[in-house]
């Protein structure tokens, strides 16, 4: 072998390293760059969908969750709390979810949800926005059949979150689009696909 022909291999070798290590350090200055592109967790809970997995909640269960920094129930009912809707309507402002900006159409039914089992809703007051609480135990004598009850100004709302009469909540609590991705994960905030 010659010396041009070291001369050459050398410059061909230094070539290649110097472009193999320059494609490296361009491949690391990129994943930092297209990684700031993608949307923040506070841009994404402002507004991006949230997968809420179900399945290991029990009847008569319910969770919390966060979607666009709005508090929404998730309501597993048992038989029970379901087999309650049709009593009491009388006490009822809405109890056919007639205001439609209410709930999605999907959700405009005696149960106010997709799957009768699961009632969702958001977790806000429509009178002045407090969180209700929770309040499941049947009271007979206070004409009580558990829902939900806002200690702020005392509004009221039955099992499907439909408002009771003469209380300071003008409307039922909102039903969030929403839709089932499998029997134990669904997603809030897009309704596309509906099941």
């Amino acid at each position: 072998m010659t010396e041009d022909d070291l001369d050459r291999n050398r410059r061909h070798f230094l070539s290649v390293a110097t472009a193999v290590t320059g494609a490296a350090g361009a491949g690391l200055v990129a994943v930092p760059f297209l990684s700031s592109l993608k949307p923040s967790a506070r841009a994404q809970a402002l507004g991006a969908p949230v997968e809420v997995p179900i399945g290991s909640i029990q009847p008569g269960e319910m969770i919390r969750v966060l979607w666009r920094g709005r508090l929404v129930f998730v309501l597993r009912r048992s038989e029970e709390m379901l087999s309650r809707l049709d009593e009491n309507l009388d006490v009822l402002r809405d109890p056919d979810s007639a205001v439609i900006e209410q709930q999605p159409e999907y959700a405009a039914n005696d149960t106010r949800s997709v799957r009768r089992e699961y009632l969702i809703v958001e977790g806000s007051c429509t009178h002045l926005g407090c969180a209700p609480l929770e309040d499941f135990d049947v009271r007979p004598a206070e004409g009580w059949g558990g829902g939900f009850f806002c200690p702020c100004h005392g509004s009221r709302f039955d099992l499907a979150g439909r408002v009771h009469k003469g209380v300071p909540a003008p409307t039922n609590l909102r039903v969030p689009p929403h839709r089932f991705v499998r029997d134990d994960l669904i997603l809030i905030g897009q309704d596309t696909g509906a099941a």
